[in-house]
This record gives C-alpha cells, sequence and structure tokens, in this order.
C-alpha cells in the first residue's frame, strides 16, 4: 500500500495546482536564491531498498523515517530519497520541526535540500507559538523563513480567527499576510477584507485595502490604517468612517476605542447624526458614543436640517452634551464658542457664544448678540428665542434692548427699553412688551400707504400689536409721554434713539458668509451694564467697634 501511495504521488502534479504552486513560487523566488551546500542526512528508516520499477533515482525507505537538514529535523512513514539531487519525497504523518518553535505537519511533503523550500501537501498545520496555520497546501521557504497558502487557509491565535484564499506567514516577524475575500473572527468583532496584514505577537492588523469592522453596533469602514485586536483601538486613513446605531463620523485619519466607543476625528471630518437630522464639519472631531458627547472644532459647523429650512452655525468650537442617555427623560444641550455665526433663509444670527436646549427648544445667544428676522433686527446684553418646529415661537431680549425695522434709508421703526418680549404666529410677529425706560420712533403711514410723520414716545411698559407685518396698535400702561412730528420737521437729534445701531454689515447673507468674522465698529459695541450690589447695614453699637475687640463675624451676625 505505501509503495503504491508513494509511486501514485511522486508523479507530476495536475495542471491545475501546478500552475498554482510555479506562480506562487514565481512570487517568492523572483531575486535569486542562496543555495545551501549542506546535504539532507539520513538518519534513520526501518527498511531501505531501491526498486528501479518505482523509481529509478530514488532511495525507497518505509518506517519511522527520520532526515536531518541544516537544523531541520523531519520525520514520516515512508519516503522517495534523491540523495545525489539532495532532496526526498515524504509520506504519512509527515513532522518537521525547525528549532523549538515552529512545527510543520502533513500528510505529504516535497522538500528540495538545495534550494531549502519544503511543499506540504493534505492536511498542512504549520505551528509557531501559540499560532496555528491550517491549509491543503502550503509551501515554506527557508530562505525567506516564509510560508504561504495559495488554495485557501486558516490562521488561529489565542483572541482571533483568520481565513483567506491566499496568504502568508513570516515565523521571524510573526507578520501575516492574507489576500482576497480575508475573514477574521473575533469573540467581540469580525473584520471583513481584502487584504490585511496580521501580526500574531501585538495582536495588531494592518489595513491596507477595503475593510469592514463590525463590532456589535459599531462599524467601521477603512482602506488603511491599523487595529489593535487585543486592545480595541483603531488609527485609521484616508477617509475612513467609523458609525454606530444612525451616527457616524468621518475624516482624513481617524482615533477610535472600542471600550468607550470613542471616535477622533482629523481633517475635513464630516459628522452625521441621522435622527436628530444633524451634522459637524470641521477639521476636528470627536464623539463619545457612551457618553453621547461630541465637539468639533477648526472651521466647524453645524448644520441641522430636522426643519424645511437648513439652519447653518459657524464657531470656533463645538461641544454637544447628552442628559438622562438611554432613557426616556433623555435630552441635549448643545454649546457653541467664540465668533458664532448662523445663517437660516429666514433668521440670521451673531454672538460670541450660544446655547441650544433641546428640552424646551431655548436658543440662547451671549455677549453682543444680533439676531435677525427678514426686516427686523434685534440686540442686547442676552437673547432667547424659543423655537416651535421650524420657526420662531417667542423671543426674550435681556437688558439694551434695541429692535429696529429699516422702513426706508433714513427712517427705521426703533424701540429700546430694558427686557423686549416677543411672540409670533407663523413667522409673523404679532405681540411685543417692552419693560423699563421704554423709547420708541415710529412711522406710520396713512390709508394711501403715504409716510405721515415720527412718532416718539416715552414710558415704562409698551405693547406693541402688529397685523401682517404691520404695526397695528401701539398702547403704553401707566404714563406715557409723546408727540408727533411731521416729516420736514423731526428734530435731527430725535431721528435715531441714543443707542441706535444698524448692523446690515455684519449680518451673514447666506451659509457661505457664515465663516467670514466682523464685529461691530468701534464705538458701536455695547458697554456691559454694572449692578451694584446694597451695603451692608452696620451691626448696632457700631461694627468697627466690635471689630477693634476682635469680635468674629459669627458675633456680627447674631448681632
Amino acid at each position: 500500500m505505501a509503495l503504491c501511495l508513494m509511486a501514485s504521488i511522486s508523479a507530476p502534479l495536475p495542471l491545475q495546482e501546478g500552475k498554482q504552486v510555479a506562480s506562487a513560487q514565481a512570487r517568492r523566488t523572483a531575486k535569486p536564491r542562496r543555495q545551501s551546500d549542506q546535504r539532507v542526512h539520513l538518519l534513520h528508516a526501518d527498511v531501505l531498498y531501491f526498486d528501479e520499477r518505482i523509481n529509478s533515482e530514488a532511495q525507497i525507505l518505509v518506517g519511522n523515517v527520520r532526515f536531518r537538514h541544516d537544523g531541520v529535523i523531519l520525520t514520516c512513514d515512508s519516503a522517495l530519497f534523491y540523495q545525489a539531487a539532495n532532496n526526498f519525497d515524504a509520506f504519512g504523518h509527515v513532522k518537521m520541526n525547525q528549532g523549538d518553535t515552529l512545527t510543520l505537519t502533513s500528510e505529504v511533503l516535497f522538500y528540495d535540500g538545495t534550494l531549502q523550500l519544503a511543499q506540504a501537501r493534505y492536511n498542512v498545520i504549520l505551528t509557531h507559538y501559540d499560532s496555528r496555520l491550517y491549509c491543503d497546501s502550503l509551501n515554506y521557504d527557508r530562505f525567506e523563513n516564509l510560508g504561504y497558502f495559495f488554495d485557501g487557509g486558516k490562521l488561529v491565535d489565542k483572541e482571533n480567527t483568520l481565513t483567506s484564499e491566499w496568504g502568508q506567514y513570516s515565523p521571524s516577524t510573526r507578520e501575516a499576510v492574507f489576500n482576497y475575500n480575508v475573514d477574521l473572527q473575533n469573540p467581540d468583532f469580525t473584520l471583513i477584507s481584502d487584504t490585511l496584514h496580521y501580526n500574531t505577537g501585538s495582536g495588531h492588523a494592518r489595513i491596507v485595502g477595503p475593510s469592514n469592522i463590525d463590532n456589535g453596533d459599531n462599524h467601521i469602514y477603512s482602506e488603511n490604517g491599523t487595529y489593535d485586536t487585543r486592545s480595541g483601538r483603531a488609527y485609521l486613513l484616508n477617509r475612513s468612517i467609523v458609525s454606530n446605531l444612525g451616527t457616524s463620523i468621518e475624516g482624513d485619519s481617524l482615533y477610535y476605542q472600542k471600550d468607550s466607543a470613542l471616535s477622533k476625528a482629523y481633517g475635513n471630518v464630516i459628522y452625521i447624526d441621522k435622527d436628530n437630522r444633524n451634522e459637524f464639519h470641521g477639521n476636528y472631531a470627536l464623539y463619545s458614543d457612551s457618553l453621547g458627547y461630541a465637539e468639533a472644532a477648526d472651521s466647524a459647523v453645524c448644520v441641522d436640517y430636522s426643519q424645511p429650512d437648513t439652519f447653518y452655525i459657524h464657531a470656533d468650537t463645538f461641544k454637544l452634551y447628552t442628559y438622562y442617555i438611554n432613557t426616556d427623560s433623555m435630552h441635549r444641550e448643545l454649546r457653541a464658542y467664540h465668533h458664532v455665526r448662523a445663517f437660516r433663509i429666514d433668521i440670521q444670527a451673531v454672538c460670541d457664544s450660544l446655547v441650544f436646549h433641546s428640552i424646551d427648544s431655548c436658543l440662547t445667544l451671549y455677549q453682543d448678540p444680533i439676531l435677525w428676522q427678514q426686516g427686523q433686527q434685534l440686540l442686547g446684553e442676552e437673547i432667547k428665542a424659543w423655537m416651535n418646529d421650524s420657526t420662531i415661537d417667542s423671543t426674550h431680549v435681556i437688558r439694551q434692548t434695541l429692535s429696529v425695522e429699516r422702513v426706508d434709508s433714513i427712517c427705521y421703526n426703533q424701540i429700546a427699553g430694558n427686557i423686549m418680549r416677543s411672540y409670533f404666529r407663523g413667522k409673523q410677529m404679532h405681540l411685543s412688551t417692552v419693560e423699563g425706560n421704554v423709547l420708541v420712533n415710529y412711522f406710520p403711514f396713512d390709508s394711501d400707504s403715504l409716510m405721515i410723520g415720527m412718532i416718539h414716545a416715552e414710558g415704562n411698559l409698551l405693547h406693541l400689536f402688529m397685523d401682517n407685518k404691520k404695526v397695528d396698535k401701539i398702547k403704553f400702561d401707566g404714563q406715557a409721554d409723546g408727540r408727533m412730528h411731521p416729516l420736514a420737521l423731526i428734530p435731527p437729534k430725535e431721528r435715531y434713539l441714543e443707542n441706535f445701531a444698524w448692523f446690515d454689515y455684519i449680518r451673514p447673507r447666506d451659509k457661505n458668509d457664515i465663516y467670514e468674522w466682523r464685529g461691530k465698529r468701534e464705538g458701536t459695541e455695547l458697554k456691559a451694564t454694572v449692578q451694584h450690589k446694597p451695603k451692608k447695614p452696620n451691626a448696632p453699637g457700631g461694627a468697627d467697634k466690635l471689630k477693634g475687640k476682635g469680635a468674629s463675624k459669627r458675633q456680627l451676625v447674631r448681632k
């Protein structure tokens, strides 16, 4: 039986397999090879004989066959030994040991001592430390210390199982290269790729082709990068994408940490939240899925398309916080810091910083804020706007309030006060109330739409009623003073209120204009209001006298 097996297997390889072997060998032997001058030594065989009918050039070895060549020990059940050519064919329970760390087993092995090449076939297992490579056809090149398979293989180590159609493994570097239908399976994730480099020592997978990594709800797409299969850290290049349950982040380069679901992106970053229909763009972004936290900087833009009209906001830095995450009470807060410019077709805004709360849909503008809606300009020390779907529901302007509506090139309806509250129906304001040192300049029209003059009024509480974008009625509560000036007799000093300003040159013109910061001209900035704290009354008997006796603060309070 052994003789028949040797006779059949020692015949030329089938044409298709021969092509695969030749192709693989061509890849490995393209450069000049150093040939070994060491001879293959036969150490033992139970039976040794020669039979010209089986092979005219080989010695026939049967039973406990053992060879040695250049530090390698090889055993098998039987062999054809070509002593003159310095090679042999081994059959049955073939095992090759190289040092203490590498073992190659197969059913058949063709070994060339001169080329230092072992060709293993059928049920091949290459074992190196705690890694095992399984395949049916493997060539092991001892000159380059490299094993490569070309008809499907599987590499198994402590954490991962990799399969592919073609691959190679280097025991000296512990580096494996896999090509064509690469599949890496790990208890925590799956990696599918076309080309992958994997190091069994470090557990690092180097991505060099289109690859997809799935880790529960998280998904990574990359064509160039490194993934640490043990720590879950990824360093990705070339417009890689990390996505999770409706959110995704893409950039020229990405860092990803599996445990915390933390992603950092650099260069032309795009963060998309499909569920909330918004995006962040910039050159830097960070997102933590576990915390629901995101930030963006460096040419950062927030794009909200949850409503019919898209809202664009630019700032130096954005931060997004999620509260009570994964509960029914979850809500978010968006903060924008410094040089904020916002544009929507019907609303534009400029300020130093901005906060938006999803729980009440309140947008708050801080530090020299200006808000425009159609032909109206609002400014003050702080502006709050409550949104209702795609429109403003109401606004609240606090301190140094000024509302300006342009009538023509020199005429402006103006209202100034301490606090202004405005209420809207649809996209039109229907009521405003102004409190504290109210000043009004208003240009009414007659029934023929002709301007008839300017009304100047002063009071403490004003109600302004609007109808179809026009003033319907002005009403003061309590004592008020007012006068009407004909157009030709308007005093120059009364045409504009003391704090009048028209900041049309600052207003964002379109979504591309939000990137260019334009501040107020010198002298037109708001002056911070100073609120003095009331002085504490002296303690009875004179606090100074008590202090002179060493009285404590607690004694002063008791007194």
